[in-house]
Order: C-alpha cells, then sequence, then structure tokens
C-alpha cells in the first residue's frame, strides 16, 4: 500500500511501537501506574528488541554469524553503571545522567566492535563466530575478575536504579531510534552494498564494494546499540553481574533473530517480545514441582514456531492465513459492473504530440491545384 511516494509497510513497526509508548506514556503521566511485574516486562522487552534488531543487521543482513554480542552489551552495561553511580551523588538520576550514560555505553561498546571487527571480519563463517565468542568470555572474566573497588569483581557492580515508571518509555524510545537508524541504512546505497556483500562477497568486491568498509560498519553499528541495550539492563536493576552476558545469552539474542526470519526486523521485533515473554511468565506460570518443566516447554515452543514457519507441508496454510493475507482480504472490495471505470489507454485519453487521426488517416488529395499525381507516386 503506498500513500503518494510513502510505503506504509515500512512505518507499521514504527506506528505500533509508537502508539504503545504514547498510549502508555499517556497513562503513567495520568498517573494510572502499572503493576511492577507488567513494568519489567516492558523493559525487557525492549532490551530484547533493542538487540534483536542489532543483531539482525549482521546476521541477517550482512550474513556473518555472530556470537559475541552479549560481550558487547556487557560493556555496554558495567561502563555506563559505573558512570552513572559516580554522577549520582552530584547531578542525581535523572534523564542527564542516563543520556551521558547512553553515549558513554555505546562508545565504549562501538570501539570494541572497530578493535575486534578489524581482524575478526577477515575471517568467515564458523571461524568469526569461535572469534565473537572468545571476545564475548573474556569481556565477562575479565569483568568477574575485577577488583571490587573498579567493577565489583564477583559480585557484581551496584548500580542506581532508574525510576521504574518511566525507564520502559525510554526503552521504547530507544527502540524506535533502532529502528529508524538501521531501517534507513538498509534501504540506502550502503544497505544495498551491505545486502550485495551478503549475497555474493566476491561479486560485490567486483563491482568496486569496500567490503571492509561495510562489514566494520555493520559490526560497529551493532555493537554501539547492543551497548544501548546494555545501559538499559544496568539502568533496569540494581547490580550488574558478569554471569548474565555468557555464552548462552548470545546464543538467545541469536534465537529471537533467526526464529523472526533473517534479515526481517519486523519478525526480529515480534520473537524478541515473544522470547521474553516466554522467559519472564514461564517461572510465575510452572512454580513448585513443575518448575521442571519451563525449559522443556520454553524449547517445545520454539520447535513448534520454527516448523511452523519453515516446514513445506505448510506453505500453503502460511500463505493463505498470513497477515498479509487477511489484510488484503480486509481491503478487498467488490466490483459493481455499473461503476466500472472507462479503459484509461483508450487513444483519445492517452497524451500525444500529434493526433491520432492524423497518424491513421491518409489523404492523397492534392492540395495545390497546379500539381498532378502519377501512377507509382511521381510528380
Amino acid at each position: 500500500m503506498k500513500l503518494g511516494k510513502i510505503k506504509v509497510k515500512h512505518y507499521v513497526n514504527y506506528a505500533a511501537i509508537g502508539a504503545l509508548t504514547l498510549v502508555m506514556g499517556i497513562m503513567t503521566l495520568a498517573g494510572n501506574k502499572f503493576d511492577n511485574s507488567t513494568l519489567f516486562l516492558m523493559e525487557k522487552m525492549s532490551i530484547s528488541i533493542i538487540l534483536a534488531v542489532s543483531l539482525s543487521l549482521v546476521v541477517g543482513f550482512l550474513g556473518e554469524l555472530s556470537l559475541g554480542h552479549a560481550g558487547f552489551m556487557c560493556v555496554g552495561a558495567y561502563l555506563s553503571g559505573k558512570v552513572a553511580s559516580l554522577l549520582e551523588p552530584t547531578m542525581g538520576n535523572g534523564p542527564l545522567t542516563l543520556l551521558i550514560a547512553l553515549l558513554v555505553g555505546a562508545g565504549a561498546a562501538a570501539a570494541c566492535g572497530i578493535v575486534i571487527g578489524i581482524p575478526a571480519l577477515r575471517l568467515r563463517g564458523d571461524y568469526l563466530a569461535i572469534v565473537t565468542l572468545a571476545f564475548g568470555e573474556i569481556v565477562k572474566s575479565l569483568f568477574q575478575n575485577s577488583s571490587d573497588e573498579t567493577f565489583g569483581g564477583s559480585l557484581g557492580l551496584s548500580t542506581p536504579r532508574y525510576d521504574k515508571n518511566y525507564l520502559f518509555l525510554y526503552g521504547f524510545i530507544l527502540v524506535l531510534i533502532t529502528l529508524f537508524v538501521v531501517q534507513n541504512l538498509m534501504r540506502s546505497k550502503h544497505g544495498r552494498a551491505i545486502t550485495a556483500i551478503r549475497d555474493n562477497e566476491i561479486a560485490a568486491r567486483a563491482t568496486g564494494t569496500n567490503v571492509t568498509k561495510y562489514k566494520l560498519l555493520a559490526f560497529t553499528l551493532s555493537a554501539a546499540f547492543a551497548g544501548i541495550a546494555g545501559v538499559l539492563y544496568s539502568y533496569s536493576n540494581y547490580t550488574v553481574q558478569s554471569m548474565k552476558f555468557g555464552y548462552n545469552y548470545s546464543i538467545e539474542i541469536l534465537v529471537m533473530v533467526v526464529l523472526g526470519g533473517m534479515g526481517n526486523i519486523n519478525g526480529a521485533i515480534i520473537s524478541a517480545a515473544l522470547i521474553t515473554y516466554l522467559n519472564t511468565q514461564l517461572p510465575t506460570i510452572l512454580t513448585g514441582d513443575l518448575a521442571v518443566l519451563q525449559n522443556l516447554l520454553y524449547a517445545i515452543i520454539l520447535i513448534v514456531i520454527v516448523i511452523y514457519n519453515n516446514a513445506p507441508a505448510l506453505k500453503g496454510f502460511r500463505d493463505k492465513y498470513n497477515f498479509k493475507a487477511l489484510t488484503r482480504k480486509l481491503r478487498k472490495k467488490e466490483v459493481d459492473p455499473a461503476h466500472v471505470k472507462d479503459d484509461e489507454a483508450k487513444w483519445d485519453v492517452v497524451p500525444t504530440k500529434i493526433d491520432m487521426d492524423e497518424i491513421l488517416s491518409v489523404d492523397m488529395t492534392p492540395q495545390d491545384p497546379n500539381i498532378t499525381w502519377k501512377r507509382g507516386g511521381d510528380k
């Protein structure tokens, strides 16, 4: 669907997340306070969406396998948390401190992305995955073995907790910023260069594309947004512990991207929200003796979703009942024969420099009476 030159489908995710943020923000400012579990769930969803969309830039659009996303998030969480704890006594725990922490977290993670990306992006496939995985484990080990005075050591770094009634609003505003940057990048000539590298790196290099430059751009930008997610994480908890940012968390972020579809931003948003909801709600629903079924039920749900999205036998069902098909049916109108418009391609409608009657008619009558015509057209 288009409005002039604007494609509405490109802005559906903005509208959905913006409407959610606006409605919940108005309700919060009006005095309608949400319960703590809902606020915490919204905070975690905003963090997961930023992580999934940013990793999709590398895995989905660039086509490289990265398992160090939790490591970049760890850098952003620890450094921003340290800066926030130092600034809180003098500046308070307000929006200005949050902004400074965001700049520090994003900048530090982006710097790590550049340092790791320059040598690592010369590798491909499993080798790149191993290097990024090693980076995540090294970062986690460094913060875990730090001194208590610097980053808290094994007990973790104590960080100021932002007002839970407003932090989720800042989280979803950052989600909108992430979408704006990533989607506009991928619709530009730089995004087309990135997808060209994914499709065929040799052909992209042969056409003059600077492969190293665009790989490093995608990797650094992805790391910066992972650092922003780490800032939100540090502000949503009272303590940042390095054990949270291990290998399993990187795999969980990767599952969000793969489950939503490679290179599908809307799918990454939906899968990130779904997985976060399952991880948050299953421990509260399955308690007591049923707690042992949490991981089993979680795995079964993911397997069912993957089978539904990829099974060839279900392709007809997916094509018939997906969201696009349903909206197409809702917009479809029956044609009334009494209101059928004339064909716009009629000769008298198509604009031409010469009237069609002049082209299609041949008048052989001489206009000058002194000119006589002979057979064969000679004068």
